[in-house]
């Protein structure tokens, strides 16, 4: 059962990675083009607290000891995508949701996840994901840590 909260907790965690990361780069971006102080600019500040909200996100999963496909998913999609771009950059574009047809911050995300992916930031965030998968400690369940242990009190010290 856990392996399937993990799943979909890797689902939100993909989630949030690829649409907020996009929304918020857009914005951070813009504002560092035009050296817009954040406490200024209210976008510029919301897009610097989704970023730090989407790394304490990917810090507690990294660091939690829930179940691998909570990294594994996100880890898949985003090094799948950067490899999609490093063979074949106009098929790994189309992917992002960008065009005149689609919501305004919608393709503002997808314009985000186009630089992330370009800069190589969705690749450094996909090893890093990939890599507590490989720990064996997050496949073992917990109740098999503790299978046989009792707290008796040793009589040999009284």
């Amino acid at each position: 059962m856990r392996h399937v909260f993990g799943f979909v907790i890797g689902a939100v965690v993909t989630i949030a990675v690829v649409f907020g990361a996009g929304w918020a780069t857009q914005d951070a971006v813009q504002g560092a083009v035009k050296l817009v102080a954040p406490v200024d600019d209210g976008r510029v500040l919301a897009a610097i607290g989704v970023m730090a909200l989407i790394g304490l996100i990917i810090g507690l999963v990294l660091v939690g000891r829930i179940s691998p496909l909570a990294t594994f998913v996100p880890s898949m999609v985003l090094l799948a995508w950067t490899v999609v771009y490093a063979l074949d950059v106009t098929r790994a574009m189309s992917l992002a949701p960008v065009g005149p047809a689609v919501q305004r911050d919608l393709a503002q995300a997808g314009r985000g996840m186009e630089t992330l992916l370009s800069s190589g930031v969705f690749a450094m965030l996909g090893v890093a994901l990939f890599l507590p998968v490989f720990m064996p400690s997050r496949w073992a369940s917990r109740r098999g840590d503790d299978a046989g242990f009792e707290e008796t009190p040793d009589q040999s010290y009284y």
